[in-house]
């Protein structure tokens, strides 16, 4: 059975130890940075949606998730290996639902940054969870 605890209080911190001392033999604990919330995965999902219907890559107009690709790549500085039929290339990373909030944060300014200094206007979906 997998528990979550959000180490927000004290009482939080209580009940993680509480099941660490009542956790079977063999269990793992792990203790990392909260990842990605749903705030900020709307935000993501607004934005792209925006540099996809107003932005052309290199004569190409590209979907949301594309755009995703990209500017993941350019934040984690992916490494590129070619495809398994040597037509094209594929990028090797991190996954969006695998970042940090302060990763997540990061990603989302880089694709406000590439937006604006392209002209593009923000829709009210981007604009209101900003």
């Amino acid at each position: 059975m997998k528990r979550t605890f959000i180490l927000a209080h004290d009482l939080a911190r209580q009940r993680a130890i509480q099941a660490v001392q009542d956790a079977p033999e063999g269990y793992c604990v792990e203790v990392k940075e909260q990842t990605r919330t749903t705030m900020q995965n709307s935000l993501l999902w607004a934005l792209l949606t925006d540099i996809s219907t107003q932005v052309e890559w290199y004569g190409k107009k590209l979907t949301p998730a594309d755009w995703k690709d990209i500017f993941s790549a350019a934040l984690i500085k992916c490494e590129v290996v070619p495809n398994l039929d040597g037509t094209g290339f594929v990028a090797l990373g991190q996954r969006t639902s695998q970042m940090t909030k302060r990763q997540f944060s990061d990603l989302c300014e880089l694709i406000q940054a590439f937006g604006s200094e392209r002209g593009v206007k923000w829709s009210d979906e981007a604009r209101e969870v900003a």
